[in-house]
């Protein structure tokens, strides 16, 4: 039997954190973090798309020495799943994205960090020490304010800097809406303050950044333009939802910018693609590393499941002269799932909402306790499974369920 002192035992998986994390956020903190675009079908296929598939298990291969590390951002990280980046922290826990930090440190697990933190990027790299941080961008159409950011984060010590890319214009997320979403006044979007101060005044610094506007911008619609259709570019101070979504990035003239400020400093990845076409522009404009991904299923609604497209990114991505890494995000909830989405042929599995959850349980502690639920289970994954190590799990562990209940090997 398990010795139980390892363990909390009114927690025991991911869907227990889920349950008691709710019972800690407020219903707008809730809905934030937990909504999904429209009726909210990509986000829940993000997470059933892992049922589609069954681990064929291999025996006898002596699995006393399991090593579950992997290299990311030139750095040994002590099992193959990072903190997906995810904005404002702060609404969780007072400790926000410090005391994330401050687990992953202590767990040796890779981090990335949103624009829209409630705490510096310089204040988290500190929190995370010698741990690799990854600093998510949004690239504003004021090149200026991004350069600024990349600046910062190259000098605080970010091994590389995650551009998103699937948000050209913001989704439709309806609880959002109804709750008129805005940050409570004890918090501000971290990075962006002396921003704030600079084009607002000393007093108005902390107002300009807090979000407290409705979530709908007056006479502006989805693509930024007016009622007239003339296209209006973002001014003011900024916002998540006045400034990160960019409807003229495009691959000829922003990656090539992006890697000039990054390189050799810092890596280039695209996060947000999620087809084999995407996948070889990325590869054609030099990016480092891809992360497919839907944004949590918070942007299109209707889009494929993460886990469903990788196959397609990974095939096309080898197929390249110069392949690059591929890393998923999405519905993760179980170790056996970052066994399946590797044996798909991810390189690494990032991992968001279950970390918000176990902030709202009990902070760092709770962080920790989620990489730790997650951990173990994907090192005992590997054991029943008769993997060894991460580099050995492939598609021949996996079967697939078509739609008709028949199985059929990969």
């Amino acid at each position: 039997m398990a010795n139980s002192k390892n363990y909390d035992l009114n927690c025991l998986t991911i869907s227990e954190l889920q349950v008691l994390a709710a019972e800690r956020m407020d219903k707008q903190t809730r809905d934030y973090y937990n909504e999904g675009a429209d009726s909210g079908s990509t986000l829940a296929e993000n997470i059933s798309a892992y049922q589609k598939y069954r681990i064929r298990p291999r025996v006898l291969r002596d699995v006393s020495a399991i090593d579950t590390s992997v290299t990311v951002f030139g750095h040994k990280t002590s099992i193959p799943l990072g903190i997906a980046s995810t904005a404002m922290q702060g609404l969780a826990h007072p400790d926000g994205e410090i005391a994330t930090a401050r687990a992953a440190k202590k767990l040796d697990v890779v981090m990335g960090l949103s624009s829209f933190s409630t705490t510096s990027l310089e204040d988290v790299k500190g929190a995370l020490g010698d741990c690799p941080g990854a600093f998510q961008l949004y690239l504003f159409e004021e090149r200026a304010k991004s350069q600024k950011l990349i600046q910062r984060a190259k000098k605080a010590g970010y091994k590389a800097v995650l551009l998103t890319v699937d948000t050209p214009v913001l989704g439709r997320r309806n609880l959002e809406i109804r709750n008129q979403f805005k940050l409570p006044k004890h918090l501000k979007v971290a990075n962006f303050v002396s921003d704030a101060k600079e084009e607002e005044g000393e007093d108005k610094g902390a107002e300009a950044i807090d979000e407290s506007k409705d979530t709908k911008e007056d006479n502006v619609d989805a693509t930024g333009s007016e009622g007239s259709g003339k296209r209006a570019p973002p001014s003011g101070p900024i916002t998540f939802h006045t400034h990160a979504a960019n409807p003229t990035l495009n691959w000829e003239h922003d990656i090539a910018w992006l890697r000039e400020q990054c390189h050799p400093e810092m890596e280039v990845w695209v996060k947000g693609v999620a087809t084999g076409e995407d996948a070889i522009l990325a590869c054609h404009h030099g990016v480092d590393g891809i992360i497919v991904s839907n944004h949590g299923g918070r942007q299109l609604n209707g889009a494929m499941a993460t886990l469903d497209a990788l196959p397609e990114v990974v095939e096309a991505v080898r197929s390249q002269p110069r392949p690059i890494p591929v890393h998923v995000d999405g519905g993760v909830r179980h170790g056996t799932d970052v066994f399946k989405a590797l044996a798909l042929g991810a390189d690494f599995v990032w991992v968001g909402r279950p970390i918000l959850w176990g902030l709202a349980y009990k902070g760092q502690e709770g962080v920790e306790l989620c990489l730790k639920l997650l951990g173990d289970e994907i090192k005992l994954c590997m054991g029943l499974a008769g993997a060894t190590s991460v580099k050995d799990i492939n598609k021949e562990y996996l079967v697939k369920f078509d739609r008709s209940g028949f199985v059929s090997r990969l």
